[in-house]
């Protein structure tokens, strides 16, 4: 194989990986946004799904363009860029792409992000500014929404909400699941496997999975009331049964819940349990510690009650 194939088969094919690994990412952020006024949150949104999306039209750009005659160091120059609409108009000049109003601005607000309003804070004319990351968001959904946003509650806030999140999600996904069906297509023609996904990856879940963050939730509720309600009938889950549980507070279940759906709420629920470990006598938080280790570990294996124990050594007995 040469290095030409080599490189479009396997390291490009990394980058699908990347890619939807970033798109992901940002899905996941804006699903898990509870309000649409926070800098540092819209940023991590912003921020994934735009590097996510650039990824992608430039592998699509590299498979379409490069050839064996092609300037190699003229093509890489040119991928030094963040403008999305730039790269899609390369793509376009091979194959057809149809997108609507909905991809086509938020593309355009993924290339304003990533050249201008990432930097803006840096600059002293920003002083007086609200989040223009917020405002360009709010802008997109009031636009295809029809959504009006009264002036901004420094109080309550912008609650996002799940018609913003299905819109934002339907969005990025036929931008994404199209380019990719572009890569799919041309890296079969060339006869590579640049579009190979590995199963369970975030790129599968992307591209081909077509991934709702709200489905996903489904699974840990469901796990979530299984591990309740289940007769420990297993070794593991005798183990888990039989570990004395914290005392948190039962008025506070809400909270706690919402440190499965959001890595963003775990930090207040943090502090309550270094408490409860604060309040433990060591020897019993060094052994709670150890248990603690074991659930989820790989390599750990609990015998049931029909299976039989492990022979000991000869030596031992």
């Amino acid at each position: 194989m040469s290095a030409s194939d080599f490189w479009k088969n396997f390291r490009l094919g990394e980058e699908v990986h990347i890619a939807g690994m970033f798109i992901y990412n940002g899905l996941r952020r804006f699903h898990e946004l509870q309000l649409l006024d926070h800098s540092d949150e819209l940023f991590e949104f912003l921020y994934n799904l735009s590097i996510g999306i650039e990824r992608l039209l430039k592998i699509a750009v590299v498979l379409h363009e490069h050839t064996a005659a092609a300037d190699q160091d003229a093509l890489e120059r040119s991928l030094i860029t963040h403008n999305h609409l730039d790269l899609l108009v390369r793509v376009r000049k091979h194959v057809s792409i149809n997108f609507g109003k909905p991809q086509n601005e938020l593309l355009q607000l993924l290339s304003a992000f990533y050249k201008t309003l990432r930097y803006d804070r840096f600059t002293l004319n920003s002083a007086y500014k609200g989040s223009r990351e917020a405002e360009a968001v709010r802008k997109l959904l009031s636009k295809h929404l029809r959504v009006e946003f009264p002036e901004r509650d420094f109080l309550l806030g912008t609650t996002n909400e799940d018609r913003y999140r299905s819109f934002i999600s339907r969005t990025v996904l036929k931008i994404s699941q199209t380019i990719y069906k572009i890569i799919d297509d041309r890296s079969s023609a060339l006869g590579l496997y640049t579009y190979e996904l590995r199963h369970g990856s975030k790129a599968e879940s992307v591209f081909l999975r077509a991934v709702k963050i709200g489905d996903e939730d489904m699974l840990w509720k469901e796990l979530l009331i299984f591990f309740m309600s289940v007769d420990p009938s297993t070794g593991y889950l005798k183990f888990l049964k039989g570990i004395e549980p914290l005392g948190f507070d039962p008025a506070l279940v809400s909270d706690y819940l919402d440190c499965f759906k959001s890595d963003a709420s775990k930090a207040a629920v943090m502090d309550e349990l270094e408490f409860h470990y604060d309040e433990m006598d060591p020897e019993k938080r060094k052994q709670r510690l150890e248990m603690m280790g074991v659930i989820g570990a790989p390599a750990v294996y609990f015998y049931d009650n029909d299976e039989d124990e492990p022979l000991e050594d000869d030596d031992n007995t």
